[in-house]
């Protein structure tokens, strides 16, 4: 890659976009990036507080779905690298509202490939050495049982969700951008993500804000659906390695080799809170509606109905990157679960924030 680089960066001011930027921006502080979101419900300017000083960085706020914009943008900006970030992500509003992942993540894939063919192949003056990465999930290839090989970038796509067949569309239409027309793409399909900044209406984060707030910690099933994690610093590594080295046209898994079952995750959260409470007075003070004030945080697991066509297990095989371009995680479930622990300790205006939705009254009031 050339020194100096533009970045188009789709649902920046989200969960994984927002660490990708402060990782890009602390990595290569030369680099133009503008950060493009629509500021949905997951969105959140406060994610890119660490880096809204930056001389290089811009936020623009609006929909992946507008060409005009997104056309705009890559005029005037002279992008020549493209992160798409930006997707409708949680199954569960997949399965209670299918359109909005079917517009954000089709439809706003398209206009994004469209775009990125017309700045760089139908024009004489194109950027030299562009790429369109593309940010997908391991839910495209379907469900594994107990003893299935992890999924590697030939298994077959079998989406079982909206939000994974919505995901699935949009990787397909990335390959055939590049097939039909030469647009130099990669694509990464990733494990399940935490870490800073993650929206608690996920797994980890939602456990433990709620037990600090001491309120029930809702397990689907009987928990033993088994996901692999990612530490979201290690997934922005990936991409940057794709990105630097990877090959145009080609796909890479990136995972943590971490495969754990829900209940052991929520119940491993539960221990590490008991003792972070056990060893700061401060914390009971802050907290002292949670059990753990009492090392009894697991007293708030509660068992509900399984969600629909709830996937039994994902577990990706990343050794792909590991041997193409040198990828290595560098956290382990237990060393990212602690520090994820913390940051959400240390960040309680941010949590708090997004939770009682003052954070969405504030961007009303900056876009009105």
């Amino acid at each position: 890659m050339p020194h100096s680089r533009k970045l188009l960066v789709t649902g920046g001011a989200g969960f994984i976009g927002a660490n990708f930027v402060h990782h890009w921006v602390k990595r290569h502080p030369a680099d133009r990036i503008v950060v493009l979101d629509a500021l949905t419900y997951a969105g959140n300017l406060a994610n890119l507080d660490p880096v809204k000083d930056h001389p290089g960085f811009r936020f623009v706020h609006g929909n992946i779905c507008d060409q005009a914009l997104v056309d705009r943008l890559m005029g005037e900006e002279r992008i020549d690298t493209i992160v798409h970030f930006a997707a409708e992500s949680h199954v569960d509003r997949s399965i209670l509202g299918p359109d909005a992942f079917i517009e954000t993540n089709v439809v706003g894939t398209h206009v994004l490939l469209k775009a990125a063919k017309k700045a760089w192949l139908d024009r004489d003056d194109a950027p030299s050495s562009p790429r369109f990465h593309h940010v997908s999930t391991d839910e495209v290839y379907g469900s594994l049982g107990p003893s299935d090989p992890a999924f590697t970038e030939s298994t077959p796509y079998a989406p079982n969700s909206p939000y994974s067949a919505s995901k699935a569309a949009s990787d397909h239409l990335v390959r055939a951008y590049h097939h039909t027309y030469g647009l130099p793409v990669t694509t990464s399909n990733c494990s399940n993500n935490y870490g800073p900044y993650h929206f608690p209406e996920k797994l980890i984060p939602l456990m433990i804000v709620n037990i600090l707030n001491g309120k029930p910690l809702p397990v689907y099933g009987d928990g033993m659906n088994i996901r692999d994690w990612l530490y979201v610093e290690d997934h922005a590594w990936g991409i940057e390695l794709v990105l630097k080295k990877g090959q145009v046209g080609e796909v890479y898994n990136i995972g943590g080799n971490n495969e754990w079952a829900n209940i052991d995750i929520v119940k491993l959260v539960c221990q590490l809170l008991d003792d972070a409470f056990a060893q700061n007075a401060d914390l009971k003070r802050r907290f002292p509606r949670s059990p753990a004030v009492h090392n009894q945080a697991a007293s708030l697991i509660t068992y509900v109905k399984d969600r629909p066509g709830h996937d039994r297990r994902y577990a990706i095989d990343a050794g792909k990157i590991m041997r193409e371009l040198g990828y290595a995680p560098q956290e382990s479930f237990e060393t990212g679960i602690r520090k994820t622990i913390q940051w959400f300790l240390d960040n309680e205006a941010w949590w708090r924030a997004v939770m009682d939705g003052s954070y969405m009254e504030w961007v009303k009031q900056q876009y009105a």
